[in-house]
């Protein structure tokens, strides 16, 4: 089953200058527990916006460069050798950015997004989703707090 994971702001925004415009500790925690132990699939500049691999998890990184090598990474040129790579995994993530993203919603089973409360200045995009191909299973609120300056929200979403 293969898994998109995002945070998006209301107009579906997801960074600006290879950076997320918002900070959401529990969301990390999040993403961290769903993606432990997993395959994530993404693109250089998300691989190259972390100051270290992450842990427990393999990285695979896509990029037109044929030359481009990176400790910690296993370098793919497609979406497809992306899988490929990743065939082992019951449920690899596909984690951004914005060009990943919209190849991976043509392919993925299920969604995991934390809609963000707000609009935000960004150069990076998640893609829209088709309520005639999705369905939202789940949702979970949370409000904005002293850790948190935005709300947001949980959903889930599958493939119909």
């Amino acid at each position: 089953m293969i898994t998109m994971i995002a945070a998006a702001g209301e107009n579906n925004e997801l960074g600006k200058d290879n950076n997320l415009v918002w900070h959401l500790p529990d969301d990390f925690k999040r993403f961290k527990h769903l993606t432990t132990g997993h395959h994530i699939i993404m693109g250089r500049k998300t691989f190259e916006s972390f100051p270290n691999p992450l842990p427990n998890r393999t990285h695979i990184v896509i990029t037109e460069n044929r030359n481009y090598q990176k400790e910690g990474a296993v370098i793919v040129h497609s979406m497809e050798e992306a899988l490929r790579k990743a065939s082992g995994d019951e449920q690899p993530f596909i984690i951004g950015g914005g060009e990943i993203y919209r190849l991976g919603i043509k392919i993925a089973h299920r969604i995991e997004l934390t809609r963000v409360r707000g609009t935000f200045e960004a150069d990076t995009f998640f893609p829209e989703i088709p309520e005639i191909d999705w369905k939202r299973i789940f949702e979970e609120h949370h409000e904005k707090d002293e850790r948190h300056a935005y709300g947001f929200t949980y959903e889930t979403w599958v493939r119909i």
